[in-house]
């Protein structure tokens, strides 16, 4: 397959290919058949010799075979790389090779590579670049790569040869596969290099594309486009056989997509029936070949007797009491520098008298002697950084002593670290007010300009104290610490941080520290004096409980290695057990490993001192290979085998169980070889036949002395479970927590188990403890952990845990792309299942070729191994992740930063094809059923068929007896000549100018005297009238119907802007055929600039008349239409789909839209109106230029340019005006909401009054803005406006006006219908606030003498009132048809005329193209009938049709635009049936890639959809016409032919 996809094959031959594979893995032809067939297809194309003329770098079949040599020199590269060893375990790492090599033979997956621009690829440069100190996932502690010296780049390197020296001399060869280099080279190696040359994943189908996807040029003349006009022209583009434009390197990726798409990944789902708009989400039917438990029910394991030794003191406080005083020089404590060398040694005599300083202090020092701040029983912070743990001990035991509850934290570093808000919310609910530091950490604590320590965010009012010796007065002789026996009060408080990032406060009695201090001294064999070093956090956990606690009862000497040591020096902890003889160790897998990295500088180790090296995170599954790789290294040092003791423990149930120091080295430790298979459903199976997907455990030993165990189901009751089952292990004893603090309903659920067995009986009275591991109990009462309950994943009904798919991705090779241990796993919850989500942190020198194949092959290995899909794995740049204090990944804060899109990844790739398999069946479309049997159907179940109609046109009054416009001016000049019809406002609301009656019949004839002198035109030549908003458009209009001529309003260019705008004009100048155009003197000069002939042909233009310089003289006669049908003007708009559309408007559909609006609205001379719209098309010219002359009302202008400059003017001049009704665009709506929104306070200030607003209506050609008139409303109800008053209108090519709300008739009403059912076109209201629920606003009133109906658009059938159809218009004003260049007349001829196929099938229709419904209201109009209203839902022509379902776009993008801050718009289309999501990003660009995980999220859980590209742009590229749509054609062209300049381009699987 490698060859197929580095030649420079043909499409038809890549195609072909590419259905010969879909063809093998369906089945249809065989291995045999399809190699045959492949091998002459491109047989043609291979080249002769092996290798020549090929690119070097890329790899190909034909290999030379490999030698010894060779091999090595593969296993050393192999090798090499910074280890972690916790999650290294060469088994895995050969299935994952060989899962991989599966794959591959497969078919690979054609992924393509996101596109990115060049300003986003650059991301950071080296010298700024600090080593990130790279650290384990799973443990929050820092694991150690690149650290060892200060200068990173040396150290790292020395420390691959390190490794590389370490795996190589090793003798015995258990886990590393050294064994295939001294064996000739065959084996694992030779099988890697194999693999590693197969699988460049991201190149597939892209090699000849994606060379140059990085550096897409922005098109010359786009960077200062301005919004109002559609940038990109109709790209012109060859299409190929699939309908992929040839050169888009876009469209090529998609299809490359689509191809990959319709491999078969997963079984196909299952059928079943749906009702037609219920949409079920599959739901994952438990597969019946899946393993089931089959084993006996298991008993509760007893741990030995707890012996109780006759001289163990009663209490912790007595046996600190008795050291300190027999033997007060006894050592007990040492700290080392950053250099390695003992710092302090604490004696147990000093750890006794500050112990009881510090006491005595915070009993009698703080607050009053009438009023201590503390009390015995109060809870006390101890803030300790992690190189004191000398302070921190006196602290706890002064503590102990004084009877307060210490609860030890994190030092917070900044105001603002990771989950340091969670600890103060933990500080703040156990009513913690006083806080014990030491006197370097509180001088190094954040402090505001006075020198207090400010709050920290969410921390409680805290008092600092520090408890230096120096600081504290000294107790009076005759004071004394009141030491009584262990007892039930609670002894100190541990935090726990959870899987959501919570933080709780796990209480520990008296007398469970002092037990649990037993139990590890009776398990761990510890005597008097014994020296032990510590590597672990002190702080808490199995650090607290050996360092601090245990070695007190039994007065041992700790020796305390802190992190930053290890971090400059990880052999440190050796070192000190070679010196001080050591007798005991508690590391963690993470030391071992880093001992193992540096351990060559060293010559004279010896470990026989050992007889105990405690493991703490021995329960982490991955730990096994650590343990066996240090014992391999370290054992001819004198490390003996049966030393390793892991250990598994947790905050609720302290130690759990330890591995016993025997001295028996024959007994061999417990391992379990499991598969992943079975352990994913629960069970335990012992090794799978693959032999790939295999998890390896070791044991952690036995159950704890005096505690029993047993294992329950991890989810409902508690119920034991059988013996090959996995379960949550849960401990009955003494020695474990008992509650979590101030939580009861929690602390019952973990603390108060009582754990029954199958026939519902309880195992014991007592309570028992869950420990939040999960794992089984083997042969041998051995524990074993297969993970925690913290890590589990449940996807489709499975269990994963993150720490195996930690594993899985971090034995992918090559891994020099990403930090080892700087990966982060968890589970979000999309659409009712957990997905996985992988966050890694990548190197800053690795490409995005390499990165991006790295990518896609460890989403292989995972489906390979786990059987699961990864939703989303993201790169994020190094060091970005949020860090635990001791330098682990914050598992919860970086999920919540994913999730609230903060992360900033720089590199992601989304898989919801693959992953997302519970989607609803898509829709089956039934056989259609005739319209006859609808109607039928309807009327049985007594729907009523949806029609409606406004009342009629009623008498004529004076002047409707004019048939034409140009007789109603000329009538209005000679009866009310001084009567003001237009007033025209400027940017600062005063009159620009004014026409009178009679000053525009006098205009008006002068123009069309130039007209037939100058322009020399015959009656019905068609002239373009090219103004801005204004009066001379106005005069311009009624000269041409003077002159017989007739008139076109064409949007003038925009002067900023003749690039894109020009060509619009010229178009519509060409389509309308027009004789001539008039304009302006500035426009004149525009349209004949340099920079228009840049544009557009200047010479081809038809003659300009400059209207500014008329005639003097009067025209002979006025032009008198003979026939009221002829044509009165064109109406030319661009559709939301992009298409250039002329109507024509004949005299007798003009009077009637006049007349029709002029009853609608109640308007007489007497009557003012504003009018704030763009005047070339539609209703707004109508209103702008024709209804003032038809029904004498004053018109009072604002050109919607002008708002750009001042946004108050339109509300100022209908406030100065005292006006009734006004007109706007959503685009003035907006502005005025955004523009406004602040200032509401001042305009009140400056008299702006709205309070007289009767009617506010938006003039729109869509479904109702309903968010934006609502916040309108909102915004301006304190100047008074209704919200009542706000209503929009609804027109369409065919039909100016359909609807318009009247100062008459019921209030707009407004609905809300199931989202889900209307994509099934049926119409199902629901209750404001249900899920799925869509608000749908009336479209105004239905005009006079305006007829609806709803049809089905395929059948033409009436419909019923409860589907969605076409709306159908029967109107006198109707357009009489398309007035078009291009031969398609024929095309929509029915648009005009056409009849239903059944019921009423007579009348002459006129179809919208927009779909809607009407419903009867419970109001009723005027007339007394009950009011019908029409809802509009959306352009047929923009609907989709995805998964035989129809989704409108707005709605799409209304969630997407919800889904972030930085989404100021967005705009949806669908390209060969994937949806694209383009949205415009309002920040910096890093944000990109953070929008393609919640894009899809949220259109996957509010839409059931997949998106299949998600396009990231500058703010201003979605293309939007002046009415304010969005015109989604122009911008599917523009992406297809590369044309958007994208800041990011993400292809999802």
């Amino acid at each position: 397959m490698a060859d197929r996809d580095t030649l420079p094959l043909p499409l038809e031959v890549r195609t072909r290919l590419a259905e010969l594979e879909l063809e093998l893995s369906e089945g249809d032809i065989t291995q045999k058949g399809y190699e045959k067939k492949r091998s002459k297809l491109i047989g043609a194309f291979l080249p002769q010799a092996p290798g020549k003329g090929m690119d070097p770098s890329v790899p190909h079949e034909r290999r030379t075979p490999v030698t010894p040599g060779s091999s090595s020199r593969y296993h050393r590269r192999r090798s090499s790389g910074s280890r972690d060893e916790r999650y290294r375990s060469d088994v895995h790492t050969e299935a994952v090779q060989a899962a991989l090599a599966k794959q591959k033979e497969r078919g690979k997956m054609a992924v393509p590579m996101p596109s990115k621009r060049r300003s986003l690829v650059v991301q950071s440069s080296m010298d700024a670049y600090t080593p990130p100190d790279t650290s384990s996932g799973s443990e929050g502690e820092g694991s150690m790569q690149g650290e060892g010296t200060p200068t990173s780049s040396q150290s790292s390197i020395n420390m691959e040869n390190w490794i590389s020296r370490a795996i190589h001399g090793s003798t015995t060869s258990s886990t590393t596969s050294s064994s295939s280099t001294q064996s000739g080279g065959s084996g694992a190696a030779s099988r890697l290099a194999d693999v590693m040359g197969q699988t460049h994943l991201g190149k597939s189908d892209v090699t000849s594309y994606t060379t140059d996807s990085i550096q897409v040029e922005r098109p010359q003349g786009s960077t200062t486009t301005s919004r109002s006009t559609p940038k990109y022209g109709n790209a012109e583009l060859m299409e190929t056989g699939d309908g992929v434009p040839v050169g888009g390197r876009v469209s090529a990726k998609i299809q490359q997509l689509v191809n990959t798409l319709k491999r078969p990944k997963r079984p196909p789902l299952r059928e079943f029936f749906v009702d037609d708009f219920e949409e079920l989400l599959e739901v994952q039917q438990p597969d019946p070949n899946q393993p089931k438990a089959e084993g006996a029910q298991m008993l509760a394991m007893r741990g030995e007797q707890l012996g109780v030794v006759t001289n163990w003191p009663l209490s912790l406080e007595a046996a600190l009491q008795r050291w300190g005083t027999i033997s007060p020089k006894a050592p007990c404590l040492t700290t080392m520098d950053t250099n390695g060398k003992p710092l302090y040694i604490l004696t147990y005599g000093k750890l006794w008298t500050r112990s009881m300083k510090v006491a005595y202090n915070i009993l009698h020092k703080l607050g009053s002697k009438q009023e201590p701040m503390l009390r015995p029983g109060d809870r006390v912070a101890l803030v300790f950084p992690n190189n004191d743990p000398a302070a921190f001990m006196v602290a706890f035991y002064g503590c102990l002593l004084a009877e307060v509850v210490p609860v030890p934290i994190e030092v917070p570093l900044t105001r603002k670290d990771a989950g340091s808000q969670q600890i103060g919310f933990l500080l703040g609910s156990c009513g913690v007010t006083v806080a014990l530091t030491s006197d370097a950490c509180h001088k190094g604590l954040p402090k505001s300009p006075t020198g207090e320590i400010p709050q920290f965010k969410g921390w409680p009012k805290l008092l600092w104290f520090v408890t230096e010796s120096k600081h504290l007065s000294k107790p009076p002789r005759d004071w004394f610490p009141h030491i009584k026996d262990a007892n039930n009060e609670t002894a100190y408080i541990e935090y726990k941080t959870c899987k959501d990032g919570s933080v709780l406060g796990v209480t520990v009695m008296r007398i469970a520290l002092l037990t649990h201090c037993q139990a590890l001294t009776q398990s761990c064999g510890y005597t008097e004096a014994e020296t032990i070093v510590n590597v672990l956090d002190f702080k808490k956990d199995v650090g607290l409980w050996h360092g601090i606690l245990t070695s007190v009862m039994n007065m041992m000497h700790v020796i305390s290695i802190p992190y930053s040591l290890m971090k400059v020096n990880p052999l440190s902890w050796i070192q000190k057990v070679c010196q001080y003889k050591a007798k005991v160790a508690c590391v963690k897998s993470r030391d071992m490993h880093w001992a193992l990295v540096a351990h060559r500088d060293q010559r004279d180790i010896n470990l026989s001192s050992l007889r105990m090296l405690v493991v703490a995170d021995g329960a982490n599954p991955w730990s096994v290979s650590s343990c066996d790789a240090f014992l391999n290294v370290f054992q001819s040092k004198g490390l003996k085998p049966e030393v390793i003791c892991p250990c598994a423990s947790s905050p609720e149930a302290l130690t759990v169980a330890i591995r016993r120091p025997t001295d028996d080295s024959n007994q061999p430790p417990g391992r379990g070889v499991l598969s992943m298979q079975g352990l994913s459903h629960g069970v335990i199976r012992v090794d799978s036949e693959e032999k790939l997907s295999v998890l390896t455990l070791q044991d952690v030993g036995t159950v704890m002395p005096g505690a029993l165990m047993c294992v329950v189901r991890p989810d409902g009751v508690p119920q034991l479970c059988k013996t090959d089952e996995i379960g949550e292990l849960c401990v009955g004893s003494i020695a474990t927590g008992t509650s979590y603090y101030g939580l009861s309903g929690m602390t019952k659920n973990t603390f108060e188990v009582f754990p029954m067995n199958s026939v519902g009986a309880l195992i014991s009275e007592y309570p028992f403890t869950r420990t939040g591991l999960l794992g089984f109990v083997g042969p041998g009462g051995l524990c074993f952990i297969a993970g925690k309950m913290d890590g589990l994943m449940v996807v489709g009904g499975r269990r994963h845990n993150a720490d195996d798919i930690v594993a899985t991705a971090l034995a992918v090779e090559p891994m020099k792309f990403v930090y080892r241990g700087r990966i982060a796993v968890f589970s979000i919850s999309v659409l009712h299942d957990e997905r996985i989500v992988v966050v890694a942190e990548q190197r800053p020198d690795s490409t995005e070729e390499d990165s991006f194949q790295w990518m896609s092959r460890v989403l292989q290995a995972i489906d390979g191994i786990h059987q699961v899909g990864v939703y989303c794995l993201a790169l994020v740049p190094s060091n970005t992740l949020p860090k635990t204090p001791l330098g682990g990944i914050h598992l919860s804060e970086s999920k919540q930063l994913f999730l609230e899109g903060s992360l900033h990844p720089c590199n992601v790739l989304m898989c919801p094809h693959t992953c997302v398999t519970n989607l609803p069946k898509p829709r089956q479309k039934q056989p259609e059923i005739g319209p006859a049997s609808v109607m039928v159907g309807n009327l049985v179940s007594g729907k009523r068929i949806a029609q409606a109609s406004g009342r009629d046109l009623g008498q004529m009054e004076d002047n409707d007896q004019f048939l034409f416009l140009s007789e109603v001016l000329q009538w209005r000049a000679q009866t009310t000549p001084e009567h003001v019809l237009y007033t025209l406002l400027n940017c600062r609301g005063t009159i620009a100018s004014s026409l009178t009656c009679v000053q525009l019949h006098k205009r008006a004839e002068k123009i069309a005297t130039m007209l037939a002198e100058r322009g020399h035109l015959q009656d019905g030549d068609h002239v373009a009238l090219v103004y801005p908003p204004g009066i001379d458009l106005i005069a311009a209009f009624y000269g041409c119907l003077y002159a017989g001529c007739v008139p076109i309003t064409v949007r003038p260019p925009h002067p900023q802007n003749i690039a894109t705008t020009l060509p619009t004009v010229k178009m519509i100048v060409e389509v309308s055929r027009s004789a001539c155009m008039m304009t302006t003197a500035v426009i004149c000069k525009l349209l004949r600039s340099k920079e228009a002939s840049a544009a557009v042909d200047v010479r081809s233009w038809p003659p300009v008349l400059d209207t500014d310089d008329l005639p003097k003289k009067k025209p002979p006669l006025l032009y008198k239409p003979s026939n009221p049908d002829t044509l009165a003007y064109l109406d030319f708009s661009v559709s939301t789909t992009g298409m250039l559309a002329g109507v024509k408007m004949s005299h007798t559909a003009t009077s009637a839209f006049c007349r029709s609006i002029k009853l609608q609205c109640e308007l007489y001379p007497s009557r003012e109106v504003a009018i704030c719209l763009d005047p070339y098309c539609g209703l707004g010219f109508v209103l702008w230029c024709l209804c003032s002359v038809y029904s004498g009302h004053q018109s009072i202008l604002i050109p919607p340019s002008e708002l750009e400059v001042n946004p108050a003017l339109w509300l100022l001049a209908v406030s100065q005006y005292k006006v009734r009704d006004t007109f706007c665009s959503y685009s003035v709506m907006e502005l005025c909401t955004k523009g406004l929104g602040l200032q509401t306070e001042s305009l009140k200030s400056r008299g702006l009054d709205l309070s007289r607003v009767r009617t506010c209506v938006v003039v729109a050609e869509e479904r109702p803005r309903i968010a934006l008139t609502q916040s309108f409303s909102k915004l301006f109800k304190d100047l008074g406006l209704h919200p009542r008053a706000v209503s929009t209108s609804f027109g369409c090519r065919v039909n100016l006006a359909v609807c318009l709300q009247g100062t008459s008739g019921p209030d707009p009403t407004t609905v809300y219908v199931d989202m889900r059912a209307l994509r099934h076109d049926r119409v199902r209201l629901v209750e404001r606030g249900s899920p799925h629920s869509l608000p749908l606003m009336e479209s105004g009133k239905i005009l006079p003498g305006v007829r609806i109906i709803i049809a089905n658009p395929e059948t033409k059938g009436p419909l019923g009132d409860s589907h969605l159809g076409e709306i159908w218009v029967c109107s006198g004003h109707n357009a009489s048809g398309y007035f078009t260049v291009y031969g398609d007349e024929a095309l929509q001829s029915d648009h005009f005329t056409s009849r239903l196929s059944f019921g009423d099938t007579q009348t002459i229709w006129a179809r919208t193209g927009y779909l809607g419904f009407l419903r009867r209201t419970e109001l009723t109009d005027a007339s007394g009938e009950r009011h019908d209203a029409l809802y509009v839902v959306g352009a047929l022509d923009e609907a989709m049709e995805l998964r035989g379902m129809r989704y409108h776009p707005i709605d799409i993008e209304t969630s997407v635009i919800r889904t972030h801050k930085s989404i100021t718009e967005c705009a949806v289309f669908t390209w060969t049936n994937l949806l694209v999501v383009v949205v415009e990003l309002d920040g910096s660009e890093q944000e990109a890639l953070d929008l393609v995980p919640l894009v899809t999220n949220v259109v996957l859980e509010e839409h059931y959809l997949i998106v299949g590209v998600v396009v990231v742009v500058d703010i201003g590229v979605i293309p939007i016409n002046s009415r304010g749509e969005k015109q989604r054609m122009h911008l599917r062209d523009g992406f297809l032919a590369d044309q958007l300049d994208p800041i990011y381009v993400a292809y999802n699987m």
